[in-house]
């Protein structure tokens, strides 16, 4: 019992993020919370935070203690919620979800406000990362990913179908050179994200029909940005080719302000996946909120067509 007080104590000691807030927090008086601190990493014996009254940082090991902490306490939480199933349905506890920037700015968000709206009782909680964090390590219980991971310890479920698609506004494809092959994108001014510091992006594409044929070329041009809004805005003004996930074009290529290019290529799939751990007690509001994503994604995305998903894609504007 000892045990889950203190990881419950830590709970709100990171998430107050100070002594000071802590103390305000519990009821308690400042140094009744430092010396409890002080108890319990005697007890483990090592160091979980440092601290001055106003700012409280985890090390290494209580960033470890706080996110295996959060997975023990919900499955009791869990546990102690499956017990009353049929009496209580109401959906309660902390859900902590990670996803990347504009998926997450875009999608995610405004998910979890009307989530959060209907489940009064939900404590929602949304981190933005430019690359996805693991979920242990950071105490997260799902996270938005482009394709099925390939940790066998995750569960994956698919809330939105995707794929990349190469695009152009019709001032570009006015003026710029013939494009019949993915090898042709070199003749021509690409614009890309760069995540990191390779100086070649390499971009990927399956034949219409044959997704066991890909090609990969490397691109370059002299506009870049490690922003995809800002890409997509440079599109949009005419100065060069951009490979963006069907969600973040679908609006432009439907208004005419971009056009699909190489009619007979399509940008690889890049399906958006809810994952999270694997075990024996899931979270009902981890289950309910992950079952909200795969219903209303369908709404806020238009759907992306069969004939782009799966191929042939004949029918695509040259």
């Amino acid at each position: 019992m000892a045990q889950l007080d203190d990881l419950a104590f830590f709970q709100h000691l990171a998430r107050a993020g100070s002594l000071t807030a802590t103390a305000r927090e519990l009821g308690l008086s400042l140094s009744a919370v430092s010396k409890r601190l002080k108890i319990l990493e005697g007890r483990l014996g090592i160091e979980l935070a440092a601290r001055t009254t106003r700012r409280l940082t985890l090390t290494a090991e209580g960033e470890r203690y706080c996110a295996r902490g959060a997975l023990i306490l919900d499955e009791l939480d869990e546990l102690e919620n499956s017990l009353g199933e049929g009496i209580n349905q109401a959906l309660s506890g902390r859900l902590r979800i990670n996803a990347t920037f504009g998926f997450g700015r875009r999608h995610i968000a405004p998910l979890l406000s009307r989530f959060c709206a209907q489940h009064p009782d939900v404590e929602g909680w949304l981190e933005l990362t430019n690359f996805p964090l693991n979920l242990s390590d950071h105490g997260f219980d799902i996270g938005i990913r482009i394709g099925e991971p390939p940790e066998s310890r995750l569960v994956a479920r698919r809330i939105l179908a995707n794929r990349r698609v190469l695009c152009a506004s019709p001032a570009y494809i006015a003026q710029a050179p013939t494009l019949q092959a993915p090898a042709d994108l070199q003749q021509h001014a690409c614009l890309v994200i760069r995540e990191n510091d390779s100086d070649f992006p390499v971009w990927r594409f399956e034949r219409c029909g044959q997704p066991s044929k890909v090609q990969s070329v490397k691109v370059s041009g002299r506009l870049a940005s490690n922003d995809a809004e800002v890409i997509t805005r440079l599109a949009l003004d005419g100065h060069g080719v951009m490979l963006r996930s069907w969600w973040d074009v679908n609006e432009h290529l439907a208004s005419g302000d971009l056009v699909a290019l190489l009619p007979s290529w399509q940008g690889v799939r890049a399906d958006f996946y809810a994952v999270f751990e694997q075990r024996r007690h899931v979270p009902a509001r981890l289950r309910a909120f992950i079952d909200f994503a795969q219903r209303e994604m369908v709404g806020r995305v238009s759907a992306l067509p069969e004939e782009t998903l799966n191929g042939p894609c004949k029918n695509r504007p040259e």
